[in-house]
């Protein structure tokens, strides 16, 4: 039985729902098909198509419903209800099995007046119709046309459910939430994306080039709320329910395939109506950042908010009933002009320029013979231009296939159209090389389709179903790696609320994350941004952060205020200041006070966010832990300090340990000699209850020197002296060689004296130097080969240095022709030499008359007179004899060989060591 035409159903009610958007004229069609037994509609979009088809099966079910359009083809064996593009509807011939629709609907009729693809619509507004119901649904400017056009229709007018205002021009920073913009070409939807990305965190992206696996994934993204924005091309003016509250314009002007034209009214209205749906109301404008920024006249805003538009007087026509006898005569019918009045001969459309330009060519000529050929070569030329090459490019893709549709057995070979996917399955690359692949893709789609064009269709159409597929999700996530910074919309998706809650979680290790997504490091109380952060968005990272961690930080210093003293520690980083760090951070820095023993703390910057008196209270527990760390690790200087001010002691020994604790309890005994010769020799018993050791060379407290102490003192010293810290040495370390690199401050701060090139701790040098006057004492050898020395490590040079330094010096032999550094101790007397006088009284024993001065202490001349007056020899009685020693032998040694090398001790050195040995000269 023949399948009639529905343009036959001319006695089937006709209406056509004119209106505004959001007048529910789409929902209204898709209840009434739903309501027969049967039912087509026409889209201007695969898009609207689809997410009409997903309607529909939720509401009839998969097996009921089927899907055409030019790449895509859902055809259950009992399909009733069809949606579809308005080029795919089957309005000469049935689908299958199927007689006729019961039902009807063509929607966005206003597009036939669009010089591309309008005269597809009017011929779908004249000839599609349904056994009992028809409906056209449009813009309330075609009103004039329908009753001109179609005086049987009964016209309905529907008003908008909600209030479209205008809301002025703002910067894309500056949008409300829920916003659309439009924007009239790839490279601006991108940049405005981009620009959205960098301020407002992300966009979504709708184009009508998109598969709808990409558009349904970008909108899903857009309605789940991870972006508050979208940005779109004019596909979305075209029935696409959206979300939105807010529409705005990054260009008023666009290309219509010819020249570039500025809007119409009723085109900027179809736009700006997606804002608001049913009953909420929804606001337009322009954005006023971008170049050139669009401005609404006056008119322009109350001809939208008023919904009055001029009225169409003509849309584009031509020829669908089209003779296949000759291609000549296919040309002629496809230029025909029309003779009704209200229609207008549409403009060369790309499958005209095709087919003018196949038929050109001999082989052409020479096989499009008869209507089977000719219907071939137009059904080839209708192929989309998917691609938007170009004329030219496209008609070689059009030959080529006409080549195998006209020969042989009339198909494409397979494994050529195989190789043409196989090409194309890359999902790598960015958004511009994916979506050229997807409209590649979408070319062998189509061709996938026609039954008669391939050997086996059903298959090669799933290979180009499933790369689309796979394209369209690397598309998808190429557009939101590339326009989305999920991290930075989820801080601002609800930052105009200050109460929103907004999920805000610390892990153990200090990572900061919002609805999961990383943002930044806690380092303490301190926030750092997540170093992938690109550079623009670190302060909004920080501002955001700043708003929301306030809780976090009040728990952090909840903790300190809590924990043990143990948690706390001192840090002293080279070149920076000392710090105290809690949980492996600084929480507080330390600065010079008013007394070196009492710095004052200054918190961390993190800290500054909390409330004053929370600040006051970590600043006082930080100072309890300071004051415990110096009565454990350096009570030698609180006991300094206190005993500098305590008024029983007497003022001299006040002075030094005045002098001692500012100068951190270690001094040169040089740099105190003045002070020292004021304390009387039955008052250093108080230096010495202070643990303070009066060496050759220096005075200290050991104490002092051990690792921790140092750190102290250290950071101390370097307060007061306003100067960075510097190195210490090794914890433990005697002997620091020549060859170590150290800083110099950082020796003597630790306890160190330098000796040569070498650096030896304090103690020791002290004990060296009374080995030194014990050995002196007892007549023995000491030289830098000494055992304990070689111990130590010390070299010849530096022994020499320390006993410089501890006031020795060797005495030249001149029967010796060559320096011998052998040094020993107190010489016994030699055989004289003939003409050499005996040692008169007072003078030492081994000191030959005719020698120089041995002694810095006794300062005899030649001849071996007494010393200098205002000089006594503290080893001298009241008479001036010398005091006896327990080593001194009667014989004076004078059968003992002359030695070649003898070192001798000065007066310092001997008082210094003799108090060294609590004995007091």
């Amino acid at each position: 039985m023949s399948v009639p035409t529905m343009s036959r159903l001319a006695s089937a009610a006709l209406k056509a729902v004119l209106g505004p958007t959001n007048t529910g004229k789409t929902h209204l069609a898709i209840e009434r098909m739903c309501g027969h037994s049967s039912g087509l509609m026409g889209f201007p979009l695969r898009l609207l198509a689809r997410e009409v088809y997903e309607r529909v099966v939720r509401i009839k079910g998969a097996d009921q419903v089927a899907l055409l359009t030019g790449e895509e083809r859902v055809i259950p064996p009992a399909a009733r209800y069809v949606l579809a593009t308005a080029e795919a509807m089957p309005v000469r011939g049935g689908l299958g099995a199927m007689r006729d629709f019961a039902f009807v609907a063509v929607d966005e009729i206003q597009l036939a007046a669009d010089p591309e693809r309008g005269h597809v619509f009017t011929d779908r507004m004249l000839h599609a119709r349904g056994r009992e119901e028809t409906m056209l649904l449009g813009s309330a400017s075609m009103a004039p046309l329908v009753r001109s056009l179609l005086p049987r229709a009964e016209i309905v007018s529907r008003p908008r459910f909600s209030t479209l205002r205008y809301a002025g021009a703002a910067k894309l920073s500056r949008l409300p939430r829920r916003s659309a913009i439009v924007a009239f070409s790839v490279e601006e939807v991108y940049r405005v994306a981009e620009l959205l990305r960098r301020h407002r965190g992300g966009a979504a992206v709708v184009m009508g080039a998109l598969s709808p696996a990409t558009r349904n994934a970008q909108v899903a993204m857009f309605e789940a709320g991870e972006v508050d924005y979208l940005v779109a091309t004019d596909a979305i003016g075209m029935g696409l329910n959206l979300n939105v509250d807010h529409v705005a314009f990054a260009s008023l002007r666009k290309f219509d395939g010819q020249r570039t034209r500025r809007l119409t009214v009723a085109e900027m209205a179809q736009i700006a109506g997606r804002a608001g749906r049913h009953q909420r109301d929804g606001t337009f404008g322009d954005v006023g950042s971008l170049d050139g920024p669009p401005a609404f006249s006056p008119e322009d805003v109350e001809r939208i908010e008023e919904h009055r538009f001029d009225p169409l007087e003509q849309i584009f026509w031509r020829e669908a009933d089209l003779p296949m006898d000759h291609v000549g005569t296919l040309i002629e019918a496809l230029t025909e002009r029309p003779r009704r009045e209200g229609l207008r001969a549409a403009p060369e459309a790309v499958d005209l320029a095709v087919l003018r330009a196949l038929a050109d060519m001999p082989d052409v000529a020479a096989r499009a013979r008869g209507p089977a050929q000719v219907g071939r070569l137009w059904a080839a030329c209708s192929l989309p231009d998917f691609q938007k090459l170009g004329i030219e490019h496209h008609a070689r893709t059009v030959h080529r296939l006409w080549d195998w549709l006209s020969q042989g057995n009339g198909y494409i070979p397979q494994d050529w159209f195989a190789g043409q996917l196989a090409r194309l399955d890359n999902v790598q690359g960015d958004v511009d090389a994916l979506a050229g692949r997807i409209a590649a893709v979408r070319t062998w789609a189509y061709v996938a389709q026609r039954d008669d064009w391939l050997a086996q269709p059903v298959e090669m159409a799933a290979r180009a179903r499933a790369l689309e597929d796979r394209l369209s999700d690397a598309l998808h996530g190429a557009l939101r790696q590339r326009f989305v910074d999920r991290r930075t919309s989820a801080l601002l998706r609800r930052g105009g609320d200050a109460n929103a809650f907004l999920a805000v979680d610390v892990d153990d290790t200090g990572n900061v994350t919002v609805d999961g997504y990383k943002i930044g490091t806690m380092r303490g109380f301190r926030f750092a941004v997540d170093p992938t952060a690109r550079a623009g968005e670190k302060r909004l990272l920080l501002a955001a952060a700043e708003r929301r961690l306030g809780a976090h930080l009040n728990e952090m210093a909840q903790a300190l205020l809590a924990v043990d003293d143990k948690a706390f520690s001192l840090a002293s980083p080279p070149g920076g200041d000392a710090q105290i760090i809690w949980n492996g951070h600084p929480v507080a820095t330390l600065k010079s006070g008013q007394r070196l023993l009492a710095p004052e703390i200054a918190l961390d910057a993190g800290l500054g966010a909390l409330a004053p008196e929370i600040q006051q209270g970590v600043r006082d527990r930080l100072s309890v832990w300071i004051s415990g760390q110096l009565e454990r690790h350096v009570p030698a200087l609180l006991k300094m300090e206190a005993g500098a001010i305590d008024p029983a002691l007497p003022p001299p020994v006040r002075a030094v340990l005045a002098q001692l604790a500012d100068d951190g309890g270690i001094m040169s005994r040089t740099a105190l000699d003045e002070s020292l010769a004021q304390v009387a020799k039955e008052d250093r018993t108080h230096l010495r209850k202070a643990g303070v050791v009066i060496g050759v060379l220096d005075l200290y407290h050991p104490g002092l020197m051990k690792p921790s102490a140092a750190q102290w003192r250290m950071a101390l010293l370097a307060l007061r002296r306003g100067e960075p810290l510097v190195a210490l040495p090794p914890a433990g370390a005697v002997l620091l060689p020549a060859s170590e690199e150290l800083d110099e401050v950082g020796a003597r701060v630790a306890g160190f004296r330098k000796l040569g090139e070498a650096w030896l701790r304090i103690d020791m040098a002290e004990r060296l130097a009374r080995g030194a006057h014990d050995a002196i004492a007892a007549g023995k050898a000491y030289g830098a080969d000494d055992p304990t020395i070689v111990s130590i490590g010390l070299n010849e040079a530096s022994f020499l240095d320390l006993m410089r330094q501890a006031g020795f010096r060797p005495v030249p032999d001149a029967a010796e022709g060559a320096p011998n550094w052998q040094f020993k101790g107190r010489p016994k007397a030699r055989p004289r030499p003939e003409g050499e006088r005996r040692r008169q009284p007072g003078q030492r024993a081994g000191h030959p008359r005719g020698d120089k001065p041995q002694n810095r202490g006794d300062r005899k001349d030649a001849r071996g007179e007494g010393r200098k007056p205002g000089r006594p020899d503290e080893r001298q009685g009241k008479g001036g004899e010398r005091k006896p020693r327990p080593h001194d032998r009667g014989d004076g040694g004078r059968d003992r060989a002359p030695q070649p090398r003898q070192i001798v001790a000065t007066g310092k050195a001997l008082a210094g060591l003799g108090a060294l040995l609590g004995r007091e000269d």
